[in-house]
């Protein structure tokens, strides 16, 4: 009931006019930055961050919430329209909305992200206001072998879900993971595939790494077609979900959030593995199998609902414990810090006003966000109308600008268009593009956490799984490889009876 009364007090905090006017301020350039390829949020708020020095904390951190939302938007909508996602977050978006706006669905795909984003960050909220005291002490007692079997659940779940085959699958997670360990060694400090270049020691950024998957290796194979298949207007669509739409779409709405929210709170990749999972798990239940890969609408809306709730379950670690768990929350703490504002367990005693007025102003700015974006659907998707030359020019262009603006080094482009080389490459071979990107994100990380638990344990192998959470996870692993053959083999033993 307190939790209710602060929340009340926050919405008092966050409807007043100038409050109001910081967060539609915060979606509109969130949504803007998040439309170019390679600026996603973390970098909006940081190169906003300076720009707030004159604001109370109350507006400025309402503004970085309507821009932390806003972004995350923005990423999905060139992520379905062009194949080329704004952020990291935005990459299972590809997948499916791609394929609909292609079929002249694009209008859908976006309209079905926009209510997946109010709807995964409305019931993240809410799980914000009720359980953030808990889910801070559960996340305080994961550990280096938990982390690190859920970024094996991660691996194993997308490269036995995507592609033609899971030799395929496993063949683009390895090229990924090989991506993911250019530059130093995080503990011994040991050069790797750096090939001697000082630019390459601090790694290839993930940024550039979609980027050039997606974007670039979609222009490339694009312009090796258009001779021998001259382009066709793409048609935009009807501009609303239709009752089949909304039957097939409001499950994966809702089990979103459920999938993104736990995730935000743990220091374990952000939003990138929840909607892989989110993604996984809606094609595991889907009753229209044959679709996906196709264009299937709930592999829209179930990843991005998961993610917009995780960046409700972002601000529980950060704000009872100091912890931030994404690049967005890290900005965000050292905004704290600008304003001499410590987040941690005493902080909804000493600042009331400020966390419960950025909480309220987090349900404001999602329903900006739908207000504003839900109208636009049918005019972000014809974008598709431009004819095709011209369009991936741009693409190629934006995504350079993005790959530049990331390190501002020349060798960022030279490496945009080799990795953009290996895109057009796994398109010609059949590879799925997203398994090498999930490898770069937690690649690293997932070594990391492997070489901890190891070194927790002096080196014994039984230190990767002596928790019941990992052993969970790890059994939930022997379930997803087993499944196929048990199913084979009930198959085989039903036609032979």
């Amino acid at each position: 009931m307190d939790a209710f009364n602060s929340l009340l007090d926050g919405f008092g905090t966050a409807l007043t006019p100038v409050n109001l006017l910081w967060a539609a301020i915060g979606v509109l350039l969130g949504t803007a930055i998040g439309v170019l390829p390679g600026i996603g949020p973390a970098m909006a708020v940081a190169l906003l961050l300076p720009v707030t020095y004159g604001l109370d904390p109350i507006g400025a951190f309402i503004m970085f919430a309507g821009i932390y939302y806003g972004a995350m938007f923005g990423g999905s909508t060139t992520s379905i329209l062009l194949n080329t996602p704004g952020e990291s977050a935005a990459v299972v978006a590809a997948m499916e909305g791609n394929p609909m706006a292609k079929s002249g669905r694009g209008a859908q795909a976006l309209a079905a992200a926009a209510v997946g984003h109010f709807a995964g960050g409305l019931i993240g909220t809410i799980l914000l206001v009720a359980l953030a005291p808990t889910v801070a002490e559960l996340a305080v007692d994961i550990g280096a072998p938990d982390y690190f079997a859920i970024m094996v659940l991660a691996f194993i779940a997308v490269t036995s879900v995507l592609g033609s085959s899971r030799i395929r699958g496993l063949a683009s997670l390895l090229i990924g993971l090989t991506l993911g360990l250019v530059g130093l060694d995080q503990m011994t400090g040991q050069q790797r595939l750096t090939f001697g270049s000082l630019q390459l020691a601090d790694g290839i950024d993930v940024v550039i790494v979609a980027v050039g998957l997606f974007a670039i290796g979609e222009a490339l194979w694009v312009a090796a077609h258009l001779r021998r298949r001259p382009p066709e207007p793409i048609p935009v669509g009807r501009p609303w979900l239709g009752r089949g739409d909304v039957n097939r779409t409001w499950k994966s709405w809702l089990r979103g959030p459920f999938i993104g929210f736990p995730f935000g709170a743990i220091p374990a990749g952000g939003a990138e593995i929840p909607t892989f999972l989110s993604y996984v798990t809606e094609k595991r239940l889907s009753k229209h199998k044959d679709e996906w890969g196709k264009g299937a609408i709930e592999g829209v809306a179930g990843p991005e609902s998961a993610a917009s709730a995780s960046a409700a379950g972002t601000l529980v670690s950060m704000l009872t414990l100091g912890l931030p768990t994404t690049a967005v929350a890290a900005v965000m703490l050292a905004a704290f810090q600008q304003y001499g504002i410590q987040p941690g367990p005493l902080l909804f005693e000493r600042e009331p006003d400020l966390v419960w007025g950025l909480i309220a102003s987090l349900f404001v700015g999602m329903v900006l966000l739908l207000a504003l974006n839900l109208p636009l659907a049918p005019l972000w998707a014809k974008l598709l109308r431009i004819p095709r030359p011209y369009l991936y020019a741009g693409i190629m262009f934006f995504a350079a600008v993005g790959a530049y603006a990331v390190g501002g080094e020349v060798i960022d482009l030279v490496i945009l268009l080799i990795i953009g080389l290996i895109g057009f490459g796994m398109r010609r071979y059949g590879l799925p593009v997203l398994p090498a990107v999930i490898g770069v994100i937690l690649g690293p990380n997932a070594e990391q956490q492997l070489r901890r638990a190891l070194q927790i344990s002096d080196g014994s192998v039984t230190g990767l799984f002596n928790t019941p959470f990992a052993v969970t996870v790890y059994a939930v692993i022997v379930l997803l490889l087993a499944w196929p053959l048990v199913r084979k083999a009930v198959t085989r033993g039903r036609a032979a009876a």
